[in-house]
């Protein structure tokens, strides 16, 4: 399983374990394709096990070397029982990449692309584990925004994020207020809140959250990046999320679409087909085809995803629709979380490109 064939100098490499291969085989199919388009790592995204924490690591290292850019790992459970649900890895072929540090460790990369600036970030939490989750919430925010003020952005550049929440579903409310408390004084760049997951994990440090983001500054006005509105759903602030339902990056020549996790949910923001996961996939991929067909775009043009399920048996809904479709190829991670509601049983998010023009 690889990244999309139309290729773009940013591109993402998604890879899972194939019939029970070792852990050293996912991330040398990683460094080989690394090696092939001469490119840098800009950012990874680890779906595994915590406790086979030193495997998943000597693995890693061996193919990849020490650890030098922005790392965003969770219990991402795999549906198989594997140790390793799969990894994501963001890259950039023939562009200078920066580091940004916080302390020893490296949390972001930035790099530009001829129309903007972009730097992605990774493996963000609180300084103290002991405090109640919303405070570290708040915590998690000021580290946030130190590393992109170190990096030449503001929070107001971020287009994209990923919230990672330890027991989601018994704090999730408080969640969304600090958030949306916090975004209320930030002058976003796009006019909108940013694009967003907002799923069931653990992490490394036993933080009440683990984050990354993506921020994007354009270039004396030639890059741009603005909200999609979703066809089918209503915005989500509407029913008190604070985010977008997806946002569009124009910029170094490629359109790139990033759909927030999306789930079953009616127009007037509720639940749809409760307790009937078939029925959730399907209309989940509804909204998300309809997404992409706004802008000009398929499956077929798809560079990354990850599907969450709320159980593995669900697993084979997914599948039997993209093989009805021919979309078994999409590079796509399958992992086994608690998703935002408890009534939720599938969630979505893809990212799409084309070039522009």
């Amino acid at each position: 399983m690889t990244r999309a064939t139309k290729r773009s100098p940013q591109f993402v490499i998604s890879e899972r374990p194939q019939g029970g291969e070792p852990l050293s085989a996912v991330f040398h199919r990683v460094a080989e394709q690394l090696e092939e388009e001469e490119a840098e790592v800009l950012s990874v995204m680890l779906y595994g096990a915590i406790a086979a924490r030193d495997e998943i690591e000597r693995a890693m290292t061996e193919a990849l070397g020490a650890t030098g850019w922005p790392l965003t790992w969770v219990e991402g459970a795999s549906c198989d029982g594997a140790a390793l649900a799969g990894v994501q890895v963001f890259a950039a072929s023939g562009w200078p990449v920066t580091r940004v540090r916080l302390g020893n460790r490296v949390v972001a990369s930035v790099f530009e692309d001829g129309g903007a600036r972009h730097c992605l970030l990774g493996g963000f939490g609180p300084n103290s584990v002991a405090l109640r989750a919303p405070a570290q919430v708040q915590q998690m925010f000021g580290n946030l925004e130190c590393a992109l003020d170190l990096a030449g952005f503001e929070l107001g550049d971020v287009v994209r994020t990923w919230f990672y929440n330890d027991d989601i579903l018994a704090w999730y409310s408080d969640f969304n207020r600090v958030r949306s408390e916090h975004y209320a004084n930030v002058k976003w760049r796009t006019g909108s809140v940013p694009a967003s997951t907002g799923v069931a994990a653990k992490n490394l440090a036993g933080a009440a959250l683990a984050v990354a983001a993506w921020a994007m500054r354009p270039i004396e006005g030639i890059g741009r990046a603005f909200e999609l509105g979703s066809p089918l759903q209503c915005p989500a602030p509407t029913y008190g999320s604070s985010f977008s339902r997806a946002m569009e990056i124009d910029s170094g020549g490629w359109r790139r679409v990033l759909i927030s996790g999306t789930a079953s949910i009616h127009p007037d923001g509720q639940t749809a087909w409760i307790g009937n996961p078939k029925k959730q996939v399907d209309l989940t991929m509804e909204v998300v085809a309809a997404i992409l067909q706004s802008r000009g775009m398929n499956f077929h043009d798809v560079t990354r995803g990850i599907a969450y399920f709320q159980h593995p048996l669900f697993l084979p809904y997914f599948e039997r629709w993209c093989d009805a479709r021919q979309l078994r190829h999409l590079p796509v991670v399958f992992v086994h979380c608690d998703i935002c509601r408890e009534d939720l049983l599938f969630e979505l998010e893809l990212d799409a490109c084309v070039k522009s023009g």
